[in-house]
């Protein structure tokens, strides 16, 4: 049995009216947020900052900055001796042991002094022969002349005498000649060392006969300490290195290869003569104390020489600086973390460059890792090889 209202109709007929217009009403609302979303898109959510790059810091340092030289040179021995004989004989003994550091006047080989000994002593004996004659002839000399005071004797007896002592003084005097030469002989048969030095290898052993012609020597002495070091520079060094040396003692270290330890420091001493045409260099010498032989005549080092230094400059290590279209630029870290372009001007001292114009003492530089960066570019700071990688 259906319900009906008051007025007759049956109930929930009304709700069965609404439901169409309720539907339409929300179909009209969906449609009406769609169409007025067309055009204005949803805003994105604010983009991440790009990440900072890591770079290694270098700080700009006011500094002394010194000004080598460098070039390559062989080790030198100050003085070398080749001893050889003066005379003929047998080799009896070398008294001085090979690689033994001796002294000047050191005694380093002996000949048989046997048969200069011999002929020395004769040499004596026939200047003593010729002195007895000699005194005989002027003790007749002195005769002849009271006997020709007297008329006992003639005048051509007187000279003839006259000449004989004369000719026997003669005698003697190359008598005397004869003696000293067999002594300078007998001399020759011990030999020393003009020179302070370390002995070579020797060359003629013992019980060799040995000949004053012969075209190789004995034994050779180098001197070592001290010892001195050849090397070459460019032409264009000469006068600014002879100005330095018209002021003060110019130093110079001995090193071993291009970058290895300091073996010896010395003073140059002089500039060759003559520059190398060919090359276009010009050979310097320079003299080291060598106390610890770690200098070795022969050996090749790495001399460099101080020309000049430059006091309380202000400094980057050079790798810092770059080359651009305007010149020399670096990037300068500001207090917000990024980095900028500053031009610089610079001197380039080795591996250092000296600084005239366009950074202050204390700024912060990056000293690798440039190739990342722009004007603006955030940094972090990062160790020197990490900041390569």
């Amino acid at each position: 049995m259906a319900f009906r209202d008051k007025d007759g109709r049956r109930a929930g007929g009304w709700r069965r009216r609404a439901l169409p217009a309720l539907l339409g009403l929300a179909v009209a609302c969906v449609l009406a947020y769609a169409l007025g979303g067309i055009g204005h898109p949803a805003a994105a959510p604010p983009a991440a900052p790009p990440p900072a790059v890591p770079v290694a810091i270098t700080h700009v340092m006011r500094q002394d900055v010194p000004v080598y030289l460098s070039g390559l040179g062989q080790v030198q021995a100050t003085n070398t001796v080749t001893i050889r004989s003066r005379v003929d004989g047998t080799l009896l003994r070398i008294p001085v042991a090979e690689g033994q550091e001796i002294k000047a006047g050191t005694v380093v080989a002996e000949i048989d002094p046997r048969p200069y000994q011999a002929a020395l002593d004769q040499a004596l004996a026939r200047r003593a022969q010729d002195a007895a004659q000699l005194a005989n002839a002027h003790q007749d000399l002195a005769r002849y002349a009271t006997l020709a005071q007297r008329d006992f004797a003639s005048r051509q007896q007187l000279d003839t005498q006259r000449a004989t002592v004369a000719q026997l003084t003669a005698g003697l005097a190359g008598d005397s000649a004869a003696v000293e030469a067999a002594r300078i002989n007998l001399g020759f048969c011990t030999i020393a060392s003009p020179i302070p030095g370390r002995v070579g290898l020797v060359a003629v052993d013992p019980g060799n006969l040995v000949r004053a012609t012969d075209a190789g020597g004995i034994v050779t002495i180098a001197q070592d300490q001290p010892i001195s070091v050849l090397f070459t520079l460019p032409e264009s060094d000469l006068q600014p290195v002879r100005a330095e040396m018209k002021r003060r003692p110019v130093p110079v270290e001995a090193l071993s290869g291009d970058a290895g330890p300091v073996l010896d420091r010395g003073r140059l001493t002089t500039p060759d003569n003559t520059i190398d045409p060919t090359t276009g260099t010009i050979r310097f010498k320079a003299s080291f104390p060598n106390p610890h032989d770690l200098l070795w005549p022969g050996q090749f080092v790495t001399a460099k020489l101080l020309l000049r230094t430059y006091r309380g400059v202000l400094a980057l290590p050079l790798r810092a600086v770059l080359h651009g279209p305007d010149g020399l630029y670096v990037y300068v870290v500001h207090p917000d973390g990024t980095a900028w372009r500053q031009k610089i001007a610079a001197e380039t001292v080795g591996e250092t460059a000296v600084i005239t114009h366009g950074l202050t003492a204390g700024q912060e530089v990056v000293l690798a890792g440039q190739s990342r960066l722009d004007d603006g570019t955030r940094i972090r700071a990062e160790p020197l090889g990490q900041a390569d990688s």
